[in-house]
């Protein structure tokens, strides 16, 4: 009696070796999603750009581009440390304003260029100093302190400027913070370059960066476990102002002036710069090298808005929208959002 024979079961196509390649690769980039999209938005705002306008991808653009951010890169690194620790501060912007006067002054009065440097340094650290004795010792929310502190320091710098701007001619100085230049690196962007490996090596490496953390994502408990969150607040309210202060030596020495109405708006720049780059307003979420990526997002934006001749006022509208947008994507989730959408769209249509 002859025995029929029962086919074989047919093999799946997810068991050949394309098909699991395939799933290997879409498994890794759901998994990268999260952390890489900040590369990915800017990458895809570079090929809008040069789509948009001819003259986006040019060589003289493209440095103006960079050293433009510099000077909001230098605040947002140090907007960066506030806001992980659960803070804001709003002072930046005042802070800034007040070095370029403050250098513009000292200069004109014969003070050398280094000295000049090491005083207004000085002088903004002072005022970061008392930032966090607002918050620290009196209690005052950082909204309220720094807001107070911008107010004071921004009559401060209109009162000792007496007129409507100081000229700098002091050449080293200029050299120093705006034309020179470091293995072919103009100085302001090796400033702030320097200023944010610095910064990335202290958030993840040293005790006082992985404190902060801590802080930001729950100081009663950083202050049982023998924390000094006091200590540790005042020294980055510190940091943000002698930052602030950088960045006004080197807005001053492009410029080449000093003017109390220098760095408008620039503490707000900054502080959506550290959203875009994925921290938490609340705290205890944040990466140094992020906020400079969201730096360079708003920038390019802006940049391709003032090469197709969009207006200032729309301007305004389309930042308030990517703000919001990322704001949606670091705090609110959105990230793991989509890349679970992806997730469970690629099981789908994983065939059986």
């Amino acid at each position: 009696m002859s025995r029929t024979l029962s086919p074989l079961p047919q093999r799946s196509d997810t068991s050949s070796p394309s098909a699991s390649i395939g799933s290997r690769l879409r498994a890794g980039a759901l998994r990268a999603l999260p952390k890489s999209y900040l590369i990915l938005v800017l990458l895809a705002i570079i090929v809008v750009g040069y789509y948009v306008s001819d003259d986006f991808l040019t060589f003289r653009n493209a440095e103006n581009v960079i050293t433009a951010a510099s000077i909001i890169v230098i605040l947002a690194i140090g907007q960066y440390f506030v806001v992980l620790t659960g803070g804001i501060d709003l002072s930046v912007g005042s802070i800034l304003a007040m070095s370029t006067v403050l250098t513009a002054l000292t200069l004109q009065a014969g003070m050398p260029a280094g000295v000049s440097v090491v005083f207004v340094l000085g002088c903004c650290a002072i005022a970061g100093v008392i930032n966090g004795i607002l918050v620290v010792w009196l209690n005052i929310p950082p909204f309220i302190a720094t807001l107070a502190m911008m107010s004071a320091v921004k009559g401060f710098s209109y009162i000792i400027q007496s007129t409507s701007l100081i000229e700098i001619r002091d050449q080293p100085f200029i050299q120093a913070f705006s034309r020179g230049s470091l293995l072919g690196i103009r100085n302001p962007v090796m400033i702030f370059i320097i200023v944010a490996v610095v910064a990335a090596l202290v958030a993840k490496y040293t005790t006082f960066g992985r404190s902060l953390y801590a802080i930001g994502g729950n100081p009663e408990a950083s202050r049982l476990s023998g924390l000094p969150v006091a200590r540790n607040l005042i020294l980055t309210y510190t940091i943000s102002g002698v930052l602030a202060g950088l960045a006004g030596l080197v807005a001053a020495a492009q410029l080449r002036q000093g003017s109390s109405l220098i760095g408008v708006g620039y503490e707000l720049d900054a502080i959506a710069a550290v959203v875009v780059g994925g921290a938490s307003l609340m705290g205890g979420k944040g990466d140094p090298l992020n906020a400079v990526i969201g730096v360079f997002i708003l920038t390019t934006i802006i940049n391709i808005m003032n090469l197709v001749g969009i207006s200032s006022e729309p301007q305004l509208v389309i930042k308030g929208a990517v703000i919001v947008l990322a704001v949606f994507l670091s705090s609110a989730g959105g990230v793991q959002r989509i890349s679970g959408f992806f997730s469970r769209h690629f099981r789908r249509t994983q065939p059986a």
